[in-house]
């Protein structure tokens, strides 16, 4: 008769393990996640289950960092991996290298389970929103620092409201760590005691692109500020769970700039009729006050001492005339300081000194204002009044 080998379990296991890898180096799978548990390393443990069986998974720190999204237990995925076999408990399992929801109905689903949660803790609750203060002396703005939305902001802040300055805090909005790195700015500017409002903005995109706006961990963050937080993300249609935790919601990136900053024309028209305003107060006051005096004068008690009293009336009269022409001068003195004011504002528009002739030199994302700091062998750009050119080194 046939003697078979005698293995030890460790054997065994081990050429178990390699005829699995050898046969099944890639595989995809589809089915619902249980079990998920990420581990305080970073690696992600978990099940992925039909009706029928389960597959024990996991997925290393290197490469659920490419997940854009967080699992959560329900959530049907298709899973990119090979199987191998633990040989300490003899399990096999799924060895992840990538994951992605199998379709936008996981994604929205998702969406649905996470703002009904968070909703039930109280997170979107109007008493627990916070004011955004009418005239900012200091904007945060946590987005990416290339993006056409952040340009937008600016340039409609400097039309707006050029008196307010404008703290960029950089954040990664879209893809794997776009969340982490979202709290991380939010949190750096709540360390600060100079911010008046934040505005967290990115621009339009499909759920995946927004994905990030969407993770607990950026509600979460949003509902915290001590700051008054305004969210920008996406089109007028898009709609994130960030949106809910904000104090407030803009439908554009530019529009929450445009809540964000009183309009200088408004602030002009707004002293010029609290001036108006206050004239005719004072004005109606005195006439009110003088008839009040006349009549006092013409009464049975002043009839005899008549021409002390004329002589204290006409003092009087001169002290208000003196009154509301004082007045009238200090009203004058404010709105010629104000229209001075903005005239220096309207002075230093670098639209206005570049068409004058003045060209600005960018290398590095940063301008050049020292010629010392002018590098030769890099790329310039030159911005004009009506364009935009890139110079490069002659070769």
């Amino acid at each position: 008769m046939f003697t078979p080998e005698i293995l030890t379990v460790s054997e065994l296991t081990n050429q178990i393990k390699q005829s699995l890898e050898e046969n099944f180096s890639f595989v995809s799978v589809i089915g619902e996640i249980s079990n998920f548990r990420q581990h305080i390393s970073g690696h992600w443990y978990f099940s992925i289950k039909d009706s029928n069986a389960v597959l024990y998974c996991t997925m290393w720190k290197g490469f659920n960092n490419f997940v854009f999204f967080t699992p959560q237990d329900g959530m049907k995925v298709v899973v990119n991996g090979k199987v191998t076999l633990y040989p300490p408990k003899g399990n096999y399992q799924l060895d992840v290298r990538s994951m992605k929801p199998s379709g936008e109905g996981e994604l929205q689903a998702a969406f649905e389970l996470l703002k009904q949660k968070l909703s039930s803790e109280g997170l979107f609750n109007i008493e627990h929103k916070k004011p955004i203060p009418r005239f900012p002396e200091k904007i945060g703005i946590v987005t990416a620092t290339d993006s056409a939305a952040l340009k937008d902001m600016i340039s409609i802040a400097q039309r707006r409201y050029p008196l307010a300055e404008l703290l960029i805090a950089p954040a990664k909005v879209q893809g794997a760590g776009a969340a982490e790195s979202i709290v991380h700015s939010l949190r750096l500017l709540n360390r600060r005691d100079d911010v008046d409002v934040i505005i967290v903005a990115r621009g339009g995109g499909s759920i995946e692109d927004l994905w990030a706006f969407n993770e607990e961990i950026v509600v979460r963050e949003i509902f915290k500020s001590k700051i008054p937080v305004i969210s920008g993300v996406g089109h007028e249609i898009d709609f994130t769970i960030a949106d809910f935790a904000a104090d407030l919601r803009a439908p554009t990136p530019s529009a929450a700039m445009e809540i964000a900053t009183p309009k200088k024309e408004d602030l002009i028209s707004y002293l010029e009729n609290f001036y108006e305003s206050a004239s005719n107060s004072v004005s109606d006051k005195c006439v009110e006050l003088k008839r009040n005096l006349i009549r006092i004068l013409s009464s049975y008690g002043f009839r005899l001492p008549l021409d002390m009293v004329r002589r204290k009336s006409q003092y009087l009269d001169n002290l208000s005339h003196k009154l509301i022409r004082g007045f009238d001068n200090n009203i004058k003195l404010r709105i010629s300081k104000v229209n001075l004011l903005n005239r220096i504002i309207e002075n230093n528009d670098i639209q206005k000194t570049l068409k004058k002739g003045f060209v600005l030199v960018k290398q590095d994302s940063k301008f050049v204002t020292r010629s010392t700091n002018f590098n030769s062998d890099n790329p310039a750009v030159l911005k004009f009044y009506d364009d935009e050119l890139t110079v490069f080194k002659k070769k």
